[in-house]
């Protein structure tokens, strides 16, 4: 089973989600939380494998949330819920720690396999501002020397996988475009993250945007 968190100060929207994913045989909801410090004291005292956050929460919001999370229960993936427009929050969120993002209105059937994906470590990305985020925030102010660095010690494979994970696609996506078993994609990845410091595969698409993997794409 998959164990769930849902945070959001929205009692009703806690609610709703929770309908949702005890409709799917292999997720559980274990706990609920009202804001980010209460979220945070759930993971770190009990097993959860993914928390839903909402951005905006009072006490902590989920953004900062995220990065203690990240710290005192490394095996939680945190996924974000975001309203659509606040794509620079989204972008601090993902720098923090966060797994991936999800917009609010997501349909059912997207929420229930978007937790999924998340619990076996592929990327949670709403398609629709995806795009947009990483073209207009990762472009802006960028380190790309610094990022440059962190990819040195990639092998040529390493990083054709690093530049197609840059798009979002998974991991079989992956394995399709270059010619390679999705097991190996998923060792290529493992190495990627090992090497580069990344905690997750959406730090790593990020790094792949700020090193200008994709700008000859």
């Amino acid at each position: 089973m998959i164990r769930v968190l849902v945070a959001d100060d929205e009692a009703l929207m806690r609610a709703g989600i929770r309908l949702i994913l005890e409709n799917a045989e292999d997720i559980e909801v274990v706990a609920e939380a009202g804001d980010g410090r209460e979220a945070v004291e759930r993971c770190r005292t009990q097993a959860v494998d993914v928390a839903l956050l909402d951005i905006q929460m009072p006490s902590k919001d989920g953004i900062a949330a995220a990065e203690d999370i990240a710290r005192l229960s490394p095996r939680t993936c945190v996924v974000m819920l975001t309203a659509f427009g606040e794509e620079a929050s989204v972008t601090r969120a993902l720098r923090a720690g966060a797994s991936g993002f999800l917009l609010k209105d997501t349909g059912p059937a997207e929420l229930i396999r978007a937790v999924q994906l998340a619990a076996r470590g592929e990327p949670v990305l709403a398609p629709r501002i995806t795009r947009q985020l990483l073209d207009r925030h990762m472009r802006s102010g960028r380190d790309t020397e610094a990022a440059l660095r962190r990819t040195e010690e990639l092998t040529p494979a390493e990083r054709d996988v690093l530049r197609l994970l840059g798009t979002g696609l998974s991991n079989a996506e992956i394995a399709d475009q270059l010619y390679l078993s999705a097991g190996t994609v998923k060792a290529h990845i493992s190495r990627i993250l090992t090497r580069t410091g990344c905690a997750n595969r959406v730090q790593a698409a990020v790094l792949a945007h700020d090193a200008g993997l994709l700008d000859d794409r």
